[in-house]
Protein backbone atom coordinates (compact mmCIF):
# COMPACT_ATOMS: atom_id res chain seq x y z
CA UNK A 1 0.00 0.00 0.00
CA UNK A 2 1.66 3.40 -0.93
CA UNK A 3 0.30 6.60 0.72
CA UNK A 4 1.45 10.17 -0.28
CA UNK A 5 3.75 10.74 3.19
CA UNK A 6 3.78 12.90 6.33
CA UNK A 7 6.93 15.14 7.93
CA UNK A 8 8.61 12.99 10.56
CA UNK A 9 7.40 16.01 12.77
CA UNK A 10 5.57 18.98 13.10
CA UNK A 11 8.48 20.97 13.25
CA UNK A 12 9.62 23.46 10.79
CA UNK A 13 12.91 21.57 9.92
CA UNK A 14 11.14 18.39 9.60
CA UNK A 15 8.45 19.94 7.61
CA UNK A 16 10.82 21.64 5.13
CA UNK A 17 12.91 18.54 4.57
CA UNK A 18 9.28 16.63 3.60
CA UNK A 19 8.11 19.23 1.17
CA UNK A 20 11.49 19.54 -0.47
CA UNK A 21 10.95 15.94 -1.13
CA UNK A 22 7.57 16.01 -2.34
CA UNK A 23 7.44 18.81 -4.45
CA UNK A 24 10.72 18.16 -6.26
CA UNK A 25 8.66 15.76 -7.97
CA UNK A 26 8.16 16.64 -11.28
CA UNK A 27 4.77 14.39 -11.41
CA UNK A 28 3.88 16.87 -8.80
CA UNK A 29 5.14 20.19 -9.91
CA UNK A 30 5.53 19.38 -13.89
CA UNK A 31 7.63 22.24 -14.95
CA UNK A 32 11.25 21.78 -16.36
CA UNK A 33 14.14 21.46 -13.63
CA UNK A 34 15.41 24.77 -13.46
CA UNK A 35 11.91 25.87 -13.40
CA UNK A 36 10.73 23.99 -10.21
CA UNK A 37 13.86 24.34 -8.93
CA UNK A 38 13.48 28.20 -8.75
CA UNK A 39 9.76 27.52 -7.46
CA UNK A 40 10.67 25.51 -4.36
CA UNK A 41 13.90 27.61 -3.41
CA UNK A 42 13.04 30.94 -4.06
CA UNK A 43 9.22 31.28 -3.69
CA UNK A 44 8.17 27.83 -1.56
CA UNK A 45 10.38 26.75 0.95
CA UNK A 46 11.87 30.13 2.10
CA UNK A 47 7.94 30.38 3.60
CA UNK A 48 5.87 27.45 3.33
CA UNK A 49 7.19 25.20 6.03
CA UNK A 50 6.60 27.62 9.08
CA UNK A 51 2.79 27.69 7.62
CA UNK A 52 2.71 23.88 7.26
CA UNK A 53 4.72 23.37 10.61
CA UNK A 54 1.56 25.46 12.44
CA UNK A 55 -0.74 23.23 10.60
CA UNK A 56 0.76 20.39 11.01
CA UNK A 57 0.81 21.18 15.39
CA UNK A 58 -2.63 21.60 15.32
CA UNK A 59 -3.79 18.15 14.67
CA UNK A 60 -0.73 16.01 15.69
CA UNK A 61 -1.58 13.15 18.20
CA UNK A 62 0.53 12.14 21.04
CA UNK A 63 1.81 9.09 18.80
CA UNK A 64 2.61 11.07 15.55
CA UNK A 65 0.87 12.10 12.46
CA UNK A 66 -2.54 11.20 12.03
CA UNK A 67 -2.18 10.14 8.25
CA UNK A 68 0.62 7.40 9.48
CA UNK A 69 -1.10 6.23 12.04
CA UNK A 70 -4.29 5.86 9.87
CA UNK A 71 -2.71 4.31 7.32
CA UNK A 72 -0.81 1.99 9.34
CA UNK A 73 -3.96 0.86 11.36
CA UNK A 74 -5.57 0.65 7.95
CA UNK A 75 -2.66 -1.88 6.80
CA UNK A 76 -3.20 -4.08 10.18
CA UNK A 77 -7.01 -4.43 9.54
CA UNK A 78 -6.69 -5.69 5.79
CA UNK A 79 -3.77 -8.24 6.57
CA UNK A 80 -6.08 -9.40 9.35
CA UNK A 81 -8.97 -9.17 6.51
CA UNK A 82 -6.88 -10.97 3.88
CA UNK A 83 -5.77 -13.80 5.94
CA UNK A 84 -2.12 -15.35 5.87
CA UNK A 85 -1.88 -15.98 2.62
CA UNK A 86 -0.81 -11.74 2.36
CA UNK A 87 1.74 -9.31 3.43
CA UNK A 88 0.97 -6.05 3.89
CA UNK A 89 3.44 -3.63 3.52
CA UNK A 90 2.59 -0.26 3.98
CA UNK A 91 5.38 2.52 2.06
CA UNK A 92 4.92 6.73 1.72
CA UNK A 93 5.93 7.94 -1.88
CA UNK A 94 7.42 10.81 0.17
CA UNK A 95 9.44 9.95 3.77
CA UNK A 96 9.06 7.14 6.00
CA UNK A 97 8.22 3.99 5.97
CA UNK A 98 9.40 4.30 2.75
CA UNK A 99 8.52 2.39 -0.25
CA UNK A 100 11.78 0.83 0.00
CA UNK A 101 11.85 -0.48 3.44
CA UNK A 102 8.06 -1.61 1.99
CA UNK A 103 9.51 -4.13 -1.16
CA UNK A 104 12.30 -5.34 1.32
CA UNK A 105 9.55 -6.38 3.89
CA UNK A 106 7.96 -8.56 0.58
CA UNK A 107 11.15 -9.78 -0.58
CA UNK A 108 12.21 -11.15 2.83
CA UNK A 109 8.63 -12.76 2.64
CA UNK A 110 9.63 -14.22 -0.07
CA UNK A 111 6.31 -13.03 -1.36
CA UNK A 112 5.00 -14.75 -5.19
CA UNK A 113 3.28 -12.00 -6.36
CA UNK A 114 3.54 -7.94 -5.69
CA UNK A 115 0.09 -6.16 -5.57
CA UNK A 116 1.10 -2.06 -5.66
CA UNK A 117 -2.13 -0.08 -4.21
CA UNK A 118 -2.01 3.60 -4.37
CA UNK A 119 -4.60 4.36 -1.94
CA UNK A 120 -5.72 7.36 -3.89
CA UNK A 121 -9.08 6.72 -4.75
CA UNK A 122 -8.96 8.53 -8.22
CA UNK A 123 -6.16 8.52 -10.78
CA UNK A 124 -3.72 11.35 -11.06
CA UNK A 125 -0.34 11.82 -12.34
CA UNK A 126 0.81 13.38 -8.87
CA UNK A 127 -0.23 10.56 -7.01
CA UNK A 128 -1.11 7.25 -8.18
CA UNK A 129 1.18 7.38 -11.20
CA UNK A 130 4.00 8.83 -8.95
CA UNK A 131 3.33 5.89 -6.67
CA UNK A 132 3.11 3.27 -9.50
CA UNK A 133 6.35 4.81 -10.64
CA UNK A 134 8.55 4.89 -8.23
CA UNK A 135 7.40 1.41 -6.74
CA UNK A 136 8.08 0.00 -10.32
CA UNK A 137 11.42 1.61 -9.85
CA UNK A 138 12.29 0.35 -6.94
CA UNK A 139 11.29 -3.10 -7.50
CA UNK A 140 13.11 -3.32 -10.82
CA UNK A 141 16.29 -3.13 -8.80
CA UNK A 142 15.30 -6.61 -7.22
CA UNK A 143 17.47 -9.46 -8.36
CA UNK A 144 13.94 -11.65 -8.53
CA UNK A 145 11.01 -10.14 -9.75
CA UNK A 146 7.56 -11.48 -9.09
CA UNK A 147 4.65 -11.28 -10.74
CA UNK A 148 3.21 -7.47 -9.86
CA UNK A 149 0.04 -6.42 -10.50
CA UNK A 150 -1.01 -2.74 -9.71
CA UNK A 151 -4.72 -1.71 -8.73
CA UNK A 152 -5.32 1.84 -8.97
CA UNK A 153 -8.39 4.01 -9.17
CA UNK A 154 -11.16 2.60 -6.66
CA UNK A 155 -13.24 5.86 -6.72
CA UNK A 156 -16.35 3.71 -8.24
CA UNK A 157 -15.64 0.78 -6.00
CA UNK A 158 -18.83 -0.53 -3.89
CA UNK A 159 -16.85 -0.90 -0.50
CA UNK A 160 -15.70 2.65 -0.78
CA UNK A 161 -18.92 4.25 -1.62
CA UNK A 162 -20.65 2.41 0.92
CA UNK A 163 -18.27 2.63 3.57
CA UNK A 164 -18.14 6.70 3.23
CA UNK A 165 -21.84 6.85 2.81
CA UNK A 166 -22.40 4.95 6.18
CA UNK A 167 -20.12 7.24 7.42
CA UNK A 168 -22.27 10.49 6.41
CA UNK A 169 -25.23 8.96 7.18
CA UNK A 170 -24.64 8.56 10.62
CA UNK A 171 -23.48 12.13 10.94
CA UNK A 172 -26.32 13.26 9.97
CA UNK A 173 -28.55 11.05 12.01
CA UNK A 174 -30.43 13.98 14.01
CA UNK A 175 -30.30 16.58 11.94
CA UNK A 176 -30.97 17.65 8.08
CA UNK A 177 -28.21 19.83 5.85
CA UNK A 178 -29.12 22.51 3.82
CA UNK A 179 -26.18 21.19 1.66
CA UNK A 180 -23.87 17.93 1.16
CA UNK A 181 -20.35 19.31 -0.09
CA UNK A 182 -17.69 17.05 -1.83
CA UNK A 183 -14.41 18.12 -1.97
CA UNK A 184 -11.52 16.94 -3.38
CA UNK A 185 -7.98 17.61 -3.73
CA UNK A 186 -7.13 20.06 -6.55
CA UNK A 187 -5.09 20.06 -9.36
CA UNK A 188 -3.68 22.95 -11.57
CA UNK A 189 -5.90 22.67 -14.38
CA UNK A 190 -3.10 22.50 -16.81
CA UNK A 191 -2.11 18.17 -15.26
CA UNK A 192 -5.75 17.58 -16.40
CA UNK A 193 -4.78 19.41 -19.99
CA UNK A 194 -1.53 17.81 -20.01
CA UNK A 195 -2.92 14.56 -19.30
CA UNK A 196 -5.40 14.27 -22.05
CA UNK A 197 -7.61 12.54 -20.38
CA UNK A 198 -10.76 14.45 -21.37
CA UNK A 199 -11.74 17.88 -22.55
CA UNK A 200 -10.14 20.62 -20.50
CA UNK A 201 -13.22 22.86 -20.58
CA UNK A 202 -15.10 21.03 -18.23
CA UNK A 203 -12.55 22.75 -15.80
CA UNK A 204 -12.51 26.72 -17.06
CA UNK A 205 -16.11 26.68 -16.84
CA UNK A 206 -16.89 24.75 -13.77
CA UNK A 207 -18.86 22.98 -15.50
CA UNK A 208 -19.90 19.15 -14.05
CA UNK A 209 -18.10 16.32 -15.76
CA UNK A 210 -19.97 14.07 -17.84
CA UNK A 211 -20.07 9.98 -16.84
CA UNK A 212 -17.24 8.14 -17.13
CA UNK A 213 -16.47 6.63 -20.95
CA UNK A 214 -13.88 6.01 -22.87
CA UNK A 215 -12.75 9.75 -23.62
CA UNK A 216 -12.48 10.54 -19.88
CA UNK A 217 -11.41 7.28 -18.01
CA UNK A 218 -8.96 8.66 -16.69
CA UNK A 219 -9.68 12.20 -16.26
CA UNK A 220 -9.03 13.23 -12.48
CA UNK A 221 -11.90 15.72 -12.56
CA UNK A 222 -14.26 13.30 -13.97
CA UNK A 223 -13.80 10.76 -11.81
CA UNK A 224 -14.67 13.16 -8.84
CA UNK A 225 -17.80 14.14 -10.52
CA UNK A 226 -18.38 10.28 -10.73
CA UNK A 227 -17.19 9.42 -6.72
CA UNK A 228 -20.03 12.58 -6.17
CA UNK A 229 -22.88 10.70 -8.55
CA UNK A 230 -22.21 7.64 -6.36
CA UNK A 231 -22.38 8.92 -3.43
CA UNK A 232 -25.61 10.91 -4.63
CA UNK A 233 -27.49 7.54 -5.53
CA UNK A 234 -26.54 6.00 -2.02
CA UNK A 235 -27.75 8.92 -0.05
CA UNK A 236 -30.47 9.82 -2.19
CA UNK A 237 -29.96 13.41 -3.20
CA UNK A 238 -30.68 15.00 -5.51
CA UNK A 239 -28.43 17.02 -7.29
CA UNK A 240 -29.80 20.25 -5.65
CA UNK A 241 -28.81 18.53 -2.88
CA UNK A 242 -25.08 18.19 -3.08
CA UNK A 243 -21.91 20.03 -4.14
CA UNK A 244 -18.52 18.91 -5.66
CA UNK A 245 -15.61 21.29 -4.86
CA UNK A 246 -11.63 21.31 -4.92
CA UNK A 247 -9.56 22.33 -2.06
CA UNK A 248 -6.15 22.54 -1.38
CA UNK A 249 -5.15 25.11 -4.43
CA UNK A 250 -1.24 26.25 -4.55
CA UNK A 251 -0.03 29.23 -6.04
CA UNK A 252 -1.56 31.51 -8.56
CA UNK A 253 -1.97 29.16 -11.57
CA UNK A 254 -5.74 28.11 -11.96
CA UNK A 255 -6.55 24.93 -10.65
CA UNK A 256 -9.47 22.85 -11.39
CA UNK A 257 -12.92 24.26 -10.06
CA UNK A 258 -15.31 25.21 -8.22
CA UNK A 259 -13.00 25.59 -5.29
CA UNK A 260 -14.19 24.78 -1.89
CA UNK A 261 -13.44 28.03 -0.34
CA UNK A 262 -15.72 30.47 -2.57
CA UNK A 263 -18.47 27.38 -2.97
CA UNK A 264 -18.64 28.39 0.92
CA UNK A 265 -19.05 31.36 0.83
CA UNK A 266 -22.25 31.41 -2.07
CA UNK A 267 -23.87 29.08 -0.32
CA UNK A 268 -23.90 31.16 2.90
CA UNK A 269 -25.00 34.35 0.91
CA UNK A 270 -27.50 32.20 -0.45
CA UNK A 271 -28.87 31.31 3.40
CA UNK A 272 -27.70 28.45 4.15
CA UNK A 273 -26.51 27.66 7.77
CA UNK A 274 -25.87 24.04 8.13
CA UNK A 275 -23.32 22.05 5.46
CA UNK A 276 -21.88 18.61 5.59
CA UNK A 277 -18.78 17.89 4.01
CA UNK A 278 -16.80 14.98 3.03
CA UNK A 279 -12.89 14.96 1.44
CA UNK A 280 -13.34 11.96 -0.61
CA UNK A 281 -9.89 11.78 -2.54
CA UNK A 282 -8.93 11.07 0.91
CA UNK A 283 -8.92 7.37 2.46
CA UNK A 284 -7.11 8.56 5.71
CA UNK A 285 -7.89 11.62 7.79
CA UNK A 286 -4.78 13.77 7.50
CA UNK A 287 -3.88 17.18 7.32
CA UNK A 288 -6.12 18.40 4.35
CA UNK A 289 -8.75 16.49 5.97
CA UNK A 290 -8.10 17.50 9.68
CA UNK A 291 -6.68 20.99 9.34
CA UNK A 292 -8.02 22.41 6.37
CA UNK A 293 -11.30 21.52 6.16
CA UNK A 294 -12.35 20.11 9.79
CA UNK A 295 -10.89 23.49 11.31
CA UNK A 296 -10.02 26.36 8.44
CA UNK A 297 -12.83 25.48 6.86
CA UNK A 298 -15.10 25.39 10.14
CA UNK A 299 -13.83 29.03 11.15
CA UNK A 300 -14.72 30.24 7.49
CA UNK A 301 -18.20 28.82 7.51
CA UNK A 302 -18.87 30.30 11.20
CA UNK A 303 -17.13 33.69 10.37
CA UNK A 304 -19.67 33.78 7.28
CA UNK A 305 -23.07 33.81 9.55
CA UNK A 306 -23.08 29.41 9.23
CA UNK A 307 -24.15 27.17 12.38
CA UNK A 308 -23.05 23.49 11.78
CA UNK A 309 -20.22 22.73 9.71
CA UNK A 310 -20.02 18.54 10.22
CA UNK A 311 -16.91 17.74 8.84
CA UNK A 312 -17.15 13.37 7.89
CA UNK A 313 -14.22 11.54 8.67
CA UNK A 314 -12.32 9.30 5.95
CA UNK A 315 -13.15 5.73 5.41
CA UNK A 316 -9.59 4.80 7.28
CA UNK A 317 -10.08 1.48 8.69
CA UNK A 318 -13.89 1.35 8.88
CA UNK A 319 -15.09 -2.75 8.50
CA UNK A 320 -16.99 -2.08 4.98
CA UNK A 321 -14.17 -0.27 3.30
CA UNK A 322 -11.57 -3.46 4.90
CA UNK A 323 -13.95 -5.71 3.43
CA UNK A 324 -14.74 -3.88 -0.11
CA UNK A 325 -10.86 -3.28 -0.71
CA UNK A 326 -10.19 -7.19 0.25
CA UNK A 327 -12.41 -7.70 -2.49
CA UNK A 328 -10.83 -5.33 -5.01
CA UNK A 329 -7.14 -6.74 -4.71
CA UNK A 330 -8.47 -10.27 -4.46
CA UNK A 331 -10.18 -9.62 -7.78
Amino acid sequence: MVNLGTPESPSVTSVRHYLREFLWDPRVIDLPAVARWLLLNLFILPFRPTSSAKAYKSIWQENGSPLLLNSQALATALEAQLGQEHVVALGMRYGNPSIESAAELLSDAKCDKIIILPLFPQYSSAATGSAIEKSLEIIAKKCTIPNIVVKSDFYHLPGFIQSQATLIQNTVKNWQPDCYIFSYHGLPERQIANSKACNPSFCQDQTPCPEINLNNRYCYRAQCYETSRKFAQQLNLTTEQYKTTFQSRLGRLPWIRPYTDIALAELAQAGMKNIIITCPSFVCDCLETLEEMGIRGKEQWQSLGGENFELVPCVNDHPLWIKGLAEFISG
